[in-house]
């Protein structure tokens, strides 16, 4: 009798002490978690604060200056001298070039303090913040239904060629990957433009929908998608052969894995190897390439968005470059890094979710 309670006795006193420990492991591992994630919150500001500072440097050693830009532009309008369209140009402009690098960095960072990213010099009502709400789902639109076409695509063709080496299929499939993207995206999206929309004129060439339709309902969607077709089409012709070629790579190293050898010596089916063996884990270290292609997307494409004359964030910031428009530039960079590094983030933390296997050094 005695000798059961000692033992009670003793497996209470276990009980306990497993429980002690569980609390203190799940304690622990909540404190490293959260220093990892406020040691990234750190990275991620201190990186702002240098991309904001050198890309205000960077932008003002740029070749040419707005008060030139827009001078030059008012002679060949207006037919003025050079002096009297300088003088105009910085009465219009929402710029002083008498002020010195000091003085345009401190009102840079006190406007960044309230959350401004900055105001057009040449149009003082249009702001930068304005751009990203007006513009910026534009481009959201049409370049995340290419990037999500082109993984997808890029995903099959490259798991097939890795799987089906020395084939006819891979040899097909590689002329149309080095064919495609050895022309840049532009000169595709001229090729849409001159076949599709000025020879044949099955789509069209500029808007992003008829300006006589009523924004709501089935109707303007599948005419927005009409719009964004060879938008679409000319993004995702150049990202499909990269994707593939990633994935190809990828592929070949994980079919020299032992669980592949094994899944075929057990008899699985050819389309279940590929699918649940191959495929899936040849696409975990694609995840860090998507995220950064995720943040890419923000940015557009100036070149594409000006073929099409589609109303996206890239026309914009290619016309403020055009224009030398310091405000935007700094404006749309600054944004367009502080997505960069936040789906950097993403990425590493999801990456171990993923995959089981990795595990953070926190």
């Amino acid at each position: 009798m005695i000798n059961m309670i000692n033992r009670t006795v003793k497996n209470s006193n276990r009980q306990k002490n497993k429980a002690k420990e569980s609390v203190g492991n799940f304690i622990k591992m909540c404190f490293f978690r959260v220093r990892f994630f406020l040691k990234r919150i750190w990275i991620a500001m201190v990186s702002l604060v240098l991309i904001a500072l050198f890309g205000f440097i960077l932008i003002k050693l740029m070749p040419g200056n707005p008060v030139d830009t827009y001078a030059q532009q008012l002679m060949m309008e207006r037919g003025m001298k050079y002096e009297e369209a300088r003088k105009l140009a910085v009465t219009l402009l929402n710029y002083d070039p008498n002020k010195s690098i000091f003085e345009q960095l401190s009102y840079y960072v006190k406007s960044l303090l309230r959350f401004n990213l900055g105001t057009s010099m040449r149009r003082p009502d249009v702001s930068v913040n304005l751009l990203i709400k007006q513009f910026l789902p534009w481009t959201l639109f049409i370049s995340s239904i290419a990037l999500v076409i082109s993984f997808i695509v890029g995903i099959f063709l490259g798991s097939s060629i890795a799987w089906k080496r020395n084939s006819l299929m891979e040899g097909a499939i590689s002329s149309y990957i080095i064919v495609s993207s050895s022309i840049p995206d532009y000169l595709w999206g001229i090729i849409l433009v001159f076949i599709f929309g000025v020879k044949f004129k099955v789509f069209p060439v500029q808007g992003n929908y008829d300006i006589l339709l009523e924004l709501e309902g089935w109707p303007w969607l599948l005419n927005v998608l009409y719009h964004a077709a060879l938008p679409i089409v000319a993004y995702s012709i150049v990202q499909i052969g990269g994707w593939a070629l990633a994935m190809r790579g990828s592929c070949i190293g994980v079919l020299g894995e032992d669980y592949i050898y094994a899944a075929k010596a057990r008899g699985i089916p050819e389309k279940i190897i590929v699918k649940r063996y191959l495929r899936r884990n040849a696409m975990l270290p694609l995840i860090t390439s998507l995220a950064m292609s995720l943040a890419a997307l923000f940015g557009g494409s100036p070149l594409i968005e000006t073929i099409f004359n589609y109303p996206g964030i890239g026309q914009q910031f290619g016309i403020s470059i055009a224009s030398r428009d310091y405000f935007i530039i700094q404006g749309l960079t600054l944004f367009m890094s502080f997505i960069v590094i936040i789906a950097n983030m993403i990425a590493d933390s999801l990456y171990s979710v993923i995959d089981p296997r990795v595990r953070r050094d926190v």
